[in-house]
């Protein structure tokens, strides 16, 4: 069973995402480590004791739909009802509408729990917290006042609809469309497929969040406006009034996350109300949608980010206690009495210590990349300026190295497991399964791959990613210069890391300039997997470097050689790629016709 390891996560947001220098400074005004560790304790707490109990069951049973209404697994909307009480659902919402207003940080950290305890649980809750953000920053004054405090309360959930049957990444090939109204609404109709909690029996309204056209908006991207679409339509004392036209028309089978329904919704078609058309809200501007919209997507890559994790997290802890209790065979050096537990023979031990190493430095990108948020959102002028490029650096890496590991690790995980983990009664599969989405949710990672480099890469002329890889070389020469013979042969293979950073970094900033935009993205994703894998190797040694006063600097010293040593020489491979890709792809791509 799941056990949050809330020491480790405390470590992991102090000592190596920044966490604790920001306290320090008052960026957070009067937050204290203190709050911290008691917010973090409960959070583990509530995902150990409550969430992950309830994982397995909705696995098993799924949601369903009956007579056009969505159940959840048994218990969950019990759970859900706990989990607001606790006030989870405003962590870093605006004090204004009930929220707490903590860093992004906590709320990352906290996520990682619930989502190790149930991803498909944590799904819904997530896509609230991302609807709430993108109303405060772009709704009117009268939608805040109607919608915020509820939403944040966690009274009523949100949802995210973009894509259709026509238009999965591309946007701009949506045909859900919205009419003017007099009286200032809209009148929406169309059909959005895969709404992550579209209907569900956890509260008793759903705001979406909806994507749609004008009939005179632009074409492409440009002519998008969203709207926001309640279940219920709200009357003017706050209460609930008649159903809106809008319904789930059916829930997909999926590979996991049964528990979280994922829906094909109707806008419009008449079922509910005097006339057809969905009745919605203009977020923002007309036609300019998708930049409201964007900041809701931005977020939710760092959480899915965080499924990453949480999955990989689960599984390692699963393996980790599988390996120490299986017997078989006689490891090398084994003293003991019979068969030895499989965790004593070396390649075992050497698949759990990688599932170890990219599951914490998944956990350490995306803690930092909550720190740059956090960081950004507290400072003014060139310093948030640089914080901003520094958390659009790392979300599309934080996105997609932690939900590749997320898979690996799983997948490892099953291995560890042998036959037993093939079949479901051990609970290894699931994690598989449910982890497989988590890299094409919010932008699959290839898409993820051009964002960072065509638009991340070259951000202040190149100056910003420059200027973080000179931070990874510092740490590099703090290892170095700190002679600690556990180390190892960690600090050059830091420096060769790195160095193949700087060259494949080089080459596709060259290749953009000269307009070989073609080129620069058949390495794309080798670039990302560089990046990540470099990250993992300087997070891991500045825990290593950091003496917590815990008694595990050793431990952590040991998985940073490990992982430097067995993992890091993957970085000239991908450099390669990177570099010398372009043209082999080139050439055998009309294999493909």
């Amino acid at each position: 069973m799941y056990k949050a390891p809330v020491d480790e996560i405390a470590f992991t947001l102090k000592h190596v995402a920044g966490m604790a220098d920001a306290v320090n400074t008052g960026i957070f005004g009067e937050l204290g480590e203190d709050l911290v560790d008691a917010i973090l304790s409960e959070a583990g707490r509530f995902a150990t004791e409550e969430v992950a109990p309830l994982g397995e069951v909705g696995d098993r049973q799924g949601s369903r739909l009956v007579d056009g209404a969505v159940k959840t697994p048994e218990g969950w909307r019990d759970l859900y009802h706990s989990w607001i009480q606790g006030g989870w659902n405003g962590l870093t919402a605006p004090e204004a509408f009930g929220g707490q207003d903590l860093p992004h940080m906590l709320h990352v950290a906290a996520m990682e729990m619930w989502n190790s305890g149930s991803m498909a649980f944590a799904l819904g809750p997530t896509l609230t917290m991302g609807a709430i953000e993108a109303v405060e920053k772009h709704g009117s004054d009268t939608l805040k006042g109607t919608f915020l405090s509820k939403m944040v309360s966690g009274e009523w959930m949100g949802t995210m609809n973009l894509t259709e049957p026509h238009a999965g990444s591309d946007l701009g090939v949506l045909k859900t469309r919205a009419e003017r109204r007099p009286d200032g609404t809209y009148r929406i109709f169309g059909q959005k497929i895969f709404i992550t909690w579209g209907e569900h029996d956890f509260t008793d309204n759903i705001v979406h969040l909806v994507l749609a056209r004008l009939p005179d908006a632009p074409h492409g991207t440009k002519g998008i406006s969203l709207f926001l679409v309640p279940k219920f339509l709200v009357n003017a004392d706050g209460s609930l009034g008649a159903r809106n036209d809008l319904f789930c028309h059916s829930l997909e089978h999926k590979l996991g996350i049964h528990g979280s329904p994922t829906c094909t919704m109707i806008y419009g078609d008449g079922k509910f109300g005097d006339e057809k058309g969905a009745i919605g809200y203009l977020i923002g501007e007309e036609n300019r949608g998708l930049a409201c919209m964007f900041t809701m997507m931005n977020n939710a890559r760092l959480a899915v980010g965080m499924q990453g994790v949480a999955v990989a997290e689960a599984a390692t802890q699963k393996a980790i206690a599988y390996a120490r209790e299986r017997t078989q065979g006689r490891a090398p050096g084994w003293n003991g009495a019979g068969m030895s537990p499989i965790i004593e023979h070396p390649d075992v031990a050497r698949t759990l210590l990688t599932m170890k190493a990219l599951t914490q430095g998944s956990r350490a990108i995306a803690y930092a990349c909550a720190h740059a948020v956090d960081m950004a959102h507290g400072s003014q002028g060139e310093e948030a300026g640089h914080w901003q490029e520094r958390s659009s650096l790392l979300t599309p890496i934080a996105k997609s190295f932690a939900t590749d590991a997320g898979v690996d690790v799983a997948s490892m995980g099953i291995q560890v497991h042998g036959g037993m983990g093939f079949i479901e009664e051990t609970g290894a599969a699931r994690y598989l399964r449910d982890a497989r989405i988590a890299p094409i949710y919010e932008g699959t990672n290839g898409i993820q791959a051009i964002d960072l480099v065509t638009r991340k890469l070259p951000l202040s002329d190149g100056g910003q990613v420059h200027g973080f890889i000179g931070e990874l070389r510092e740490v590099a020469q703090a290892v170095a210069a700190s002679n600690r013979q556990g180390f190892g042969e960690t600090a050059a293979r830091l420096e060769a890391s790195i160095t193949d950073l700087v060259e494949a970094t080089e080459w596709l900033l060259a290749a953009l300039a000269a307009g070989r935009l073609a080129e620069a993205l058949a390495g794309a994703t080798a670039y990302q997997r560089l990046f990540g894998l470099a990250l993992t190797g300087v997070y891991l040694a500045k825990g290593g470097l950091a003496d917590a006063g815990d008694g595990k600097q050793e431990a952590r010293i040991a998985l940073c050689r490990f992982a430097a040593e067995n993992l890091l020489a993957e970085t000239a491979a991908l450099k390669d790629r990177v570099v010398t890709g372009a043209e082999s792809l080139a050439a055998a791509r009309g294999i493909l016709d």
